[in-house]
């Protein structure tokens, strides 16, 4: 069993910055990919940023301002958030995949001020 612990939320005001960390409980280079997953309240789970094999992907609201990065070292995904609106508000949960499970951490709040 794999776990996955977000850490990194909380309140900040617009224009600010946050960096949430993804622990894994295994060596991240056994994912195919890992990436970032956020839900606003009334709203589905959407994709944030994504990075496998190839060149990272990006949801199109958070182009230009966010940044995933993995430290193999530490089995730690993170996402580097600048920037930041109030629309960015939501719950943020870290993804593992490898075929065939995919696994999730247990979510950590991002509240963005106006």
């Amino acid at each position: 069993q794999v776990q996955l612990v977000e850490s990194g939320g909380g309140l900040v005001q617009a224009g600010g910055s946050l960096r949430l960390s993804c622990a894994a409980s295994r060596t991240i280079s056994q994912f195919n990919d890992m990436g970032w997953y956020r839900q606003a309240p009334g709203k589905q789970r959407e994709l944030v940023a994504s990075v496998g094999g190839g060149a990272p992907t990006y949801g199109d609201s958070v182009k230009g301002r966010f940044t995933i990065s993995r430290d193999y070292a530490k089995n730690t995904v993170y996402l580097q958030m600048n920037s930041l609106k109030p629309e960015d508000t939501a719950v943020y949960y870290c993804n593992a995949g490898v075929f065939p499970s995919i696994y999730w951490g247990q979510g950590t709040q991002v509240t963005v001020s106006s």
